[in-house]
């Protein structure tokens, strides 16, 4: 498969270093020609250019990698999708709900696949503990609590993520997307959202905290709490059901170690049986999220997540911002 992958920065570089075997990049594309040209070097084919319209019309492209600014992602993705091409758009595929409809309909008259990165998923602590949840063992789920965070560091108030017409929100709807999309991945669908968005440190219009209290039709809670003010880098994610805990920590490199701790709870009670999964390899989820996207489109499959886990996760995003008097975003 073609590649053209639009916007050539860190994670066009992720991206790149994580295209399936067979596999190439037809086109780079970036405003910064350089970049560019820097991503066709690394992978030692394709041509550069700065229009992506161009680049997504090319017909040496059969997928599209959109990995541009969040304010940028629709109107990218549109373009592809009109091109007939296949797309995976980073997350949050948009800047609001609206914006992800609209995609939505493109894809449908369009008959491509669109896979929304959640690359999350797709790291092996979280592939362990869906294969642990799907076997049965740990019984009904009753709750979530997860945690995710960053400390900034310095200008990050300065940067385009604190810009609301350019990011769309701040903390939020960054790292928090990705809480909101796990926690849905394994609840299903929430239908009571609380919860607030708040800004205590950075001097950004943006928030650099929220605090979600979302609940599905049968009660079950996922608690998250995402922020960038966290002084030391944090992955918590707690799956808790009537049977057993998973608890996953760390995703490598400054979030430490990854880690899956296994608690199943015997009849009598008491200590539970606990079993530690560590993975300290490199972080395969690019990789891994790649090739499902291409069996997506060889198995004519429905991506999952697609565009309408995407727009379920912003609709909470939405939903949050606007309690918290943040709707202007």
């Amino acid at each position: 498969m073609n590649y053209a992958i639009i916007g050539c920065g860190l994670i066009g570089k992720k991206r790149l270093a994580g295209l399936p075997a067979g596999s190439k990049l037809a086109v780079a594309c970036d405003t910064n020609l350089s970049r560019a040209e820097e991503l066709v070097k690394l992978a030692k084919t394709g041509r550069a250019v700065t229009d992506f319209k161009q680049a997504v019309a090319g017909s040496d492209v059969d997928s599209v990698i959109v990995a541009v600014i969040n304010s940028a992602l629709a109107e990218v993705s549109a373009a592809a999708i009109r091109a007939g091409k296949h797309v995976i758009v980073e997350k949050p595929a948009g800047i609001s709900v609206k914006q992800i409809d609209e995609l939505i309909a493109l894809a449908k008259k369009h008959g491509v696949c669109v896979r929304v990165g959640f690359n999350h998923r797709y790291h092996p602590s979280f592939l362990k503990a869906r294969e642990i949840f799907e076997s049965g063992v740990m019984g009904e789920l009753m709750f979530i609590r997860a945690r995710y965070g960053h400390g900034g560091r310095v200008g990050y108030d300065k940067e385009w993520r604190a810009n609301p017409k350019l990011s769309g929100g701040g903390e939020l709807i960054d790292q928090g997307i990705h809480l909101i999309d796990l926690a849905g991945w394994f609840l299903g669908e929430f239908r009571k959202v609380d919860g607030h968005a708040t800004t205590y440190f950075w001097n950004m219009p943006v928030d650099d905290n929220a605090f979600l209290d979302l609940q599905t039709t049968k009660g079950q809670t996922a608690w998250l709490h995402v922020s960038c003010t966290e002084w030391k880098n944090l992955f918590s994610f707690e799956i808790y059901g009537r049977n057993t805990k998973l608890h996953i920590e760390g995703l490598g490199g400054s979030y430490g170690v990854e880690k899956l701790f296994h608690y199943q709870m015997k009849p009598e009670m008491g200590i539970p049986d606990t079993k530690i999964y560590e993975f300290p390899g490199a972080d395969e989820s690019w990789r891994i999220e790649l090739a499902e996207f291409e069996s997506d489109i060889q198995l004519k499959r429905k991506p999952d997540a697609g565009l309408a886990e995407a727009r379920a996760a912003l609709q909470i995003v939405e939903t949050i911002y606007e309690k918290s008097g943040l709707n202007n975003l």
